[in-house]
């Protein structure tokens, strides 16, 4: 039962009607380039590498934002955001079978709530839109930079909603990345004001409103645990099908069960590999497997 649910999500996938959804689960196991530091990419761990390997107070230790506000309290926002440059920009990192998975089916809309450049680095010998969030900022009433991607650098400057090109893939990366220039929402501070945002329709731009209207999504990586996460999923899949889709979590909780039944999400009792197993990643690897942060031109 399991595998026909995969299956038709794959189909849905390579047809554009299903929207992988991507979150920190995704990136588990995935090392630097000499195998011995773990990419941290959930709420822990990233809470773990901002604070040099030790844990901070059980207040702090809750939620990766709370943490990241702490620091930018005590140190500033450019110590924090010099720490995610580092960690998803400086450092190489081997790829995430996942994103071997993607570069080879190419779906043309992702949303991707991580931080790094992987799904970036997937669509590195495409044309393609990338949208990020941005949060605090004056002189504008959004809460998104959108920049083109031209097959082989990405535009010098940010592009307007109505430059879009319609037809190329669509990267949306709510939380940010580090190319072709730094943005990223982390802190408390960064999530109130975007996710205030998001609720006023301010932070997604009018094509992907119109385009998202009636898609399905899979949850790939996701945890429903997490209420900052959560918010943002709820407005980012906004207008979806009925029922909205599927998230794949091979143990959930009674929480997020709950969560997912609220939102029309059918659970499905898999994780990122038993999806990934079921298509063949070889062109992806042979197209893919080399590319890097430095490799996405900007």
């Amino acid at each position: 039962m399991t595998a026909s649910i995969l299956q038709e999500i794959i189909s849905g996938v390579t047809e554009g009607t299903v929207a992988p959804y991507i979150g920190p689960g995704a990136l588990a196991g995935v090392t630097n380039r000499d195998g011995d530091v773990a990419m941290p990419a959930d709420s822990d761990s990233l809470i773990l590498a901002m604070n040099n390997g030790k844990p901070m107070a059980p207040r702090l230790m809750y939620e990766f934002p709370r943490a990241a506000m702490d620091v930018e309290l005590k140190r500033g926002r450019t110590a924090l955001h010099r720490f995610l440059d580092k960690t998803y920009g400086d450092t190489e990192w081997a790829r995430a079978p996942l994103h071997d998975w993607l570069s080879a089916l190419k779906p043309p809309y992702v949303i991707d709530i991580n931080r790094d450049t992987q799904l970036q680095a997937s669509y590195a010998n495409v044309a393609h839109t990338l949208i990020r969030g941005i949060a605090r900022v004056g002189g504008t009433d959004y809460r998104f930079r959108i920049h083109h991607y031209d097959g082989e650098k990405y535009s010098d400057k940010e592009i307007g909603q109505h430059e879009v090109d319609p037809t190329l893939p669509v990267l949306f990366k709510p939380m940010g990345s580090p190319l072709p220039d730094p943005t990223y929402i982390a802190s408390d501070a960064d999530y109130v004001d975007y996710i205030t945002e998001l609720m006023g329709g301010f932070a997604i731009p009018s094509f992907v409103k119109e385009y998202r209207k009636g898609k399905r999504y899979v949850f790939i990586g996701m945890r429903m645990t997490r209420d900052t996460e959560r918010m943002v999923l709820s407005d980012m899949v906004y207008a979806a099908a009925a029922p909205t889709g599927w998230a794949l979590i091979a143990e959930p909780t009674d929480k997020e069960v709950r969560f997912c039944r609220k939102m029309g999400i059918e659970v499905v009792e898999a994780d990122v590999a038993d999806l990934v197993a079921l298509t063949n990643p070889a062109r992806a690897s042979a197209e893919a497997g080399s590319m890097t942060a430095q490799d996405v031109g900007c």
